[in-house]
């Protein structure tokens, strides 16, 4: 197995690894995401990774092949397994190509990814998930996805944490969110509360409690992430469901905490191994 590049270059941030025989050998991480490099710098950019990690075939997935990136690549459109994604490689040149992001629409139901897929697809061909089940990859935007036979058939973004980011930054409930989000007893009142699905009225309540003093602000802002994130998953699931979370410790024990709460049974997988064999796989299917 030839060694290989492979960079997930994310909005904010990207993580370059250097694999070999399906193994990482080298990483970096910074904070050169999509949004801080400009179009004419992406040569650059990679050139620089190839200096540091090796003179080496690459392959960059994520926001670099979005409008924001290096250049916009099409989807894939579910159903779609890593075959469909490596068949779909975009080429930079000869030793450099973009992985495509996958699209879904049910209706008026539309939503796209670029990134995630290569996690969510790896985790399958890792064995870390058996071929049919629920994925879900919490962040910003949280990706809700159904895999059958080993493919994406189906999927949901929510805005759950860029919901939640805004609403700390701005607004009304800014001055009662500073405090940090732990996965205790206000978290799960709040998974309770949001379970109901009146969001918009169930978020006013915090400043409400707090005026009223029937709620210590110190814990308002596990009870809105609670809120959020609890709302997000009574929407996805049903009781008895098995999850399997992509996801930091921290942020998929939050994910975990509110599943386990709802009905449902939690699995943590190891987001960077997934990864690692999602990349892996389209590099192999692709040669």
């Amino acid at each position: 197995m030839q060694a290989f590049i492979a960079v997930d270059w994310g909005t904010t941030n990207r993580r370059a690894f250097r694999i070999e025989d399906g193994a990482v050998v080298a990483t970096e991480r910074d904070d050169r995401g999509a949004a801080t490099v400009a179009t004419d710098e992406y040569g650059a950019e990679v050139a620089g990774i190839r200096e540091r990690l090796g003179d080496l075939p690459m392959l960059l997935a994520g926001m670099v092949g979005s409008n924001i990136g290096w250049r916009s690549v099409p989807y894939v459109a579910a159903p779609a397994g890593l075959a469909d994604v490596a068949a779909a490689l975009d080429r930079i040149d000869d030793r450099t190509a973009i992985v495509p992001g996958l699209s879904y629409r049910d209706g008026l139901h539309a939503d796209v990814m670029r990134g995630e897929e290569v996690q969510l697809l790896g985790a399958v061909s890792a064995g870390l998930v058996p071929a049919d089940a629920l994925l879900c990859q919490p962040g910003t935007h949280c990706k809700w996805a159904t895999v059958e036979g080993g493919r994406i058939t189906q999927f949901t973004t929510a805005m759950t944490g860029e919901l939640f980011a805004l609403l700390r930054a701005h607004g009304i409930l800014s001055r009662q969110l500073g405090h940090p989000v732990e996965p205790g007893e206000a978290f799960l009142e709040g998974v309770a509360e949001g379970s109901k699905r009146d969001l918009a009225a169930s978020l006013f309540a915090i400043r409400a409690r707090g005026v009223l003093g029937l709620a210590d602000d110190a814990h308002a802002a596990s009870f809105a992430s609670g809120l959020l994130i609890g709302a997000d998953t009574a929407a996805r699931i049903e009781p008895g469901a098995t999850v399997h979370i992509l996801a930091d410790a921290a942020l998929g024990a939050l994910y975990a905490s509110a599943i386990d709460a709802l009905g449902g049974a939690s699995h943590h997988i190891d987001s960077q191994a997934a990864f690692v064999a999602g990349i892996t796989r389209i590099q192999d299917l692709a040669a």
